[in-house]
């Protein structure tokens, strides 16, 4: 899916270690310059409307350049644009009754998210967050308008190239705001930060799965989605591109000890790329984590196309992916702030979280293969419907598929 998640990882290097505060010395900070030459003593915040704290009620809001509050932004951009793609994808083809058409254009998507997202590190070092946020939001949009007209026309060639698009814009979305995830707060809130980000982003492929599902209830048959529900996923989608726009430059952030994001400043484009390749020399430790990024977004098209688009109806498909991006939301309330408990030390906790997810992954994978060992291409059963007694099994196959995949995220980006 392009909310995808890998690509951002590997080139994780680049953006964190250009925005990270560190004591030792590092090619990052060789180049690194304090934005505006001023330190902040822990509490202290410049006057100003982006620094004042308000209350609603009993509620109080952090201040807006605060790194939560522009985490909860970046939040609501992925909640209409990666969210709103995530549901749409998640009724299986793009609800579509055919899935070659979106099965070739993800293969599109993918092929160029995984090139342009090792590289997108040094774009959001240049472009800064907010143009590559807005940017990036704009490729769902194409995407969706994409297979709204494909409903009444073949223009395949539309639809590759529109999936390919989306593969240079969601590599860029992701790394920005993965950069924010990881770098505006402090260490000791990063696992709370993911839980913040994976639950609202995850609200949105739930919201978005009600509209269909709405749209569809009194449908058992197998039909593809209406052209009502692709005309809102896109004003949803463009709503979010635009809200990128609104969040505040990264030089201007601070976070609650008073401390400033440190942002690389490199003089051309050779430079970028000339660092973030010292950054892999320096750091030779992130290659050993690739296979975990690689791994960590490729059961995705299995689990919309093959179980729930294979075998399910319109509308039962989208009870699933309302609950499947509802487990998400779950495992990430429970892994992130899980993975911030202080009493452990850092490296226990790291432990503790891949025995665990090495407990999941023979549970619920162990569970899946028994399901799918029952059927094969040639003898798949009619269409299954939520009223069916049979469906409870599968369902919470389903919802155990969304809480791991929550849980693995979370553990590679902590």
């Amino acid at each position: 899916m392009a909310d995808s998640k890998e690509t951002y990882d590997a080139n994780v290097a680049g953006t964190t270690e250009a925005t990270k505060t560190s004591s030792s010395p590092t090619y990052a900070e060789d180049v690194a310059v304090d934005n505006d030459g001023l330190g902040a003593l822990p509490g202290d915040r410049p006057e100003g409307w982006m620094y004042r704290e308000r209350k609603i009620g009993s509620l109080v809001v952090p201040w807006y350049a605060s790194p939560m509050f522009q985490l909860l932004m970046v939040s609501f951009v992925c909640f209409t644009c990666p969210g709103m793609f995530n549901a749409l994808g998640g009724l299986g083809g793009g609800g579509r009754e055919d899935n070659v058409l979106v099965s070739n254009m993800n293969t599109a998507l993918y092929s160029t998210f995984a090139v342009v997202g090792f590289f997108a590190g040094s774009f959001v070092n240049r472009l800064g967050v907010k143009v590559t946020l807005a940017f990036g939001g704009i490729g769902y949009c194409i995407y969706a308008i994409s297979l709204l007209v494909s409903l009444k026309a073949k223009v395949d060639g539309f639809n590759y190239f529109a999936g390919a698009l989306l593969g240079v814009c969601a590599g860029l979305l992701w790394t920005a705001q993965g950069t924010i995830m990881m770098s505006y707060p402090l260490e000791s809130e990063k696992g709370r930060a993911f839980a913040w980000f994976w639950t609202i982003f995850n609200l949105g492929g739930v919201v978005g799965s009600l509209i269909p599902l709405g749209l569809n209830i009194n449908r058992k048959e197998a039909a593809a989605v209406q052209d009502t529900t692709y005309i809102a996923f896109i004003v949803l989608m463009f709503f979010g591109a635009v809200l990128a726009l609104f969040l505040c430059n990264a030089d201007k952030v601070i976070r609650s000890d008073g401390s400033r994001v440190v942002l690389m400043k490199n003089p051309s484009w050779s430079s970028e790329f000339i660092g973030l390749w010292k950054t892999i020399i320096e750091d030779p430790y992130i290659l050993l984590l690739f296979p975990m990024f690689w791994s960590s977004n490729w059961f995705t098209t299995y689990q919309t196309n093959s179980v729930n688009g294979a075998f399910f109806n319109i509308r039962t498909r989208s009870l699933n992916s309302l609950l499947y991006w509802f487990a998400q939301m779950i495992g990430a309330i429970v892994f992130g702030n899980a993975l911030d408990i202080e009493r452990f030390q850092r490296t226990t906790r790291a432990k503790a979280s891949l025995v665990v997810l090495f407990v999941l992954t023979f549970v619920i994978w162990g569970g899946g293969y028994k399901w799918q060992t029952g059927f094969t291409r040639e003898n798949k059963p009619p269409l299954m419907d939520y009223e069916n007694k049979a469906f409870l099994a599968p369902m919470f196959l389903y919802m155990a598929y969304g809480f791991y995949d929550a849980a693995w995220q979370c553990c590679v980006y902590w």
